[in-house]
């Protein structure tokens, strides 16, 4: 896990910290925007070795049909028409049951105004009477923070399985995501593994690419585990002051196969960025 304890006092960036942006930025809207903008097409519970996917343009018309009709239904924020395309035995590899999905969606879209989802087809295969197809889904929204708005940008590709005309199984198998507040919010590259074996070390860096200046920035890095309860609950996040221009940071992964949310959250006094990507846990890298 990342440790952040420091606590700087400077009344000009906190400024930017008030009414609560922190928490808004931090680790739960990432999480919710990004998991319920895979829900809306994003995410399968691992399925023995899939074969080659298909190609898109080769897939029923029926099924890039009902993708059109998913995106169109979650750009509108109506829950009830996007569970209509889930099965009541819906299964998530997060540990989603669909109660808990509907109610993620609930909760994430009563926070934001706007919100809009494409989704573009990668493959597709039969695989008995089920389809199993992947997708990447783009999501943009907007949250008002008080006079403020809170920027969302996302990208999940996700395998799903279609049995019945109905979404039984889903799994997010990448994520990227990045909150941002403020006229001129950092701007952050990104350096983490897709991949690390359970037990090992890996590098996290969050750099930010304007000079710094004569500039003070905090900043946090979180790492947490994929679980159900990270798309309800908010996180509790501390800051440091950044000296060097950006986060560097040694994660550790579990000894178990559970994927984390990594996440970086960059201060300065003209806005704030967040950003989260799923990191895949696996017994062993590939060679």
């Amino acid at each position: 896990m990342f440790n952040s304890t420091m606590h700087p006092r400077n009344p000009h960036l906190f400024a930017w910290l008030s009414m609560d942006d922190s928490s808004t930025l931090s680790l739960k809207a990432k999480h919710v925007a990004i998991a319920i903008a895979g829900s809306a097409l994003g995410l399968l519970w691992s399925s023995p070795a899939q074969a080659e996917m298909q190609p898109a343009a080769t897939a029923p018309a029926e099924i890039t049909e009902m993708l059109m009709q998913i995106d169109a239904a979650a750009s509108d924020r109506n829950v009830e028409e996007v569970m209509a395309f889930f099965s009541p035995d819906f299964s998530h590899a997060d540990g989603l049951a669909y109660e808990e999905y509907e109610a993620a969606l609930e909760t994430f879209w009563e926070r934001y105004s706007t919100v809009s989802y494409t989704t573009d087809l990668t493959g597709w295969e039969q695989d008995g009477e089920n389809v199993v197809i992947e997708t990447v889904t783009a999501v943009v929204g907007t949250e008002s923070v008080g006079t403020r708005s809170v920027e969302l940008q996302a990208n999940i590709t996700s395998r799903q399985v279609i049995q019945d005309n109905l979404l039984v199984e889903q799994e997010v198998l990448a994520e990227d995501n990045m909150l941002t507040l403020g006229p001129t919010p950092p701007t952050l590259d990104i350096n983490l593994p897709e991949q690390i074996a359970v037990g090992q070390q890996f590098s996290f860096d969050a750099i930010v690419l304007e000079p710094l200046g004569d500039r003070i920035l905090l900043g946090t890095a979180v790492q947490e585990s994929v679980a159900p309860e990270g798309y309800m609950i908010p996180s509790t996040i501390d800051f440091e002051l950044l000296a060097a221009g950006g986060l560097f940071k040694i994660g550790q992964a579990p000894v178990s196969l559970d994927d984390q949310w990594i996440s970086a959250v960059v201060v300065r006094a003209d806005g704030i960025t967040a950003v989260t990507r799923r990191l895949e846990i696996v017994t062993e890298l590939d060679d």
